[in-house]
């Protein structure tokens, strides 16, 4: 859809931009947070949690580390930091995620850290097929 928006100058909305929430990192290392999507519905989740996704995600928690940043804030600044993205529409379930992901507005990705997570997108270009 993203191509679609560029060449026809048309918005897009981003659903489900924390990829259910793996790209917010606390589903690394096998964990399964109790009440977390992925534990409630595992099915939805199923698409995001094989190798090439995993292995995309621990890079991109490590961009995010390097920049003093949290995963999600990365994901979400990323997104919102599309020219054809108008708006994006997060999950939050705790008052602590509705945070950050609003505080992600305020977090602007340099030209060498997109490069970073473009090398990932490069490497692995379909995670969660």
């Amino acid at each position: 859809m993203s191509e679609v928006s560029m060449r026809e100058d048309i918005g897009l909305l981003a659903y489900s931009p924390l990829a259910q929430g793996v790209l917010s990192g606390k589903y690394l290392d096998g964990n399964s947070p109790e009440g977390s999507r992925g534990n409630l519905f595992p099915r939805f989740i199923a698409r995001y949690m094989g190798d090439g996704s995993l292995e995309a995600v621990k890079r991109y928690e490590a961009i995010a580390k390097k920049n003093g940043i949290t995963l999600t804030e990365l994901s979400l600044a990323f997104v919102n930091q599309l020219p054809f993205v108008t708006s994006n529409i997060i999950g939050a379930t705790k008052m602590s995620q509705l945070k950050e992901n609003i505080g992600s507005i305020h977090v602007n990705l340099s030209e060498e850290t997109l490069k970073e997570i473009e090398a990932v997108h490069a490497a692995i270009p379909n995670p969660a097929p």
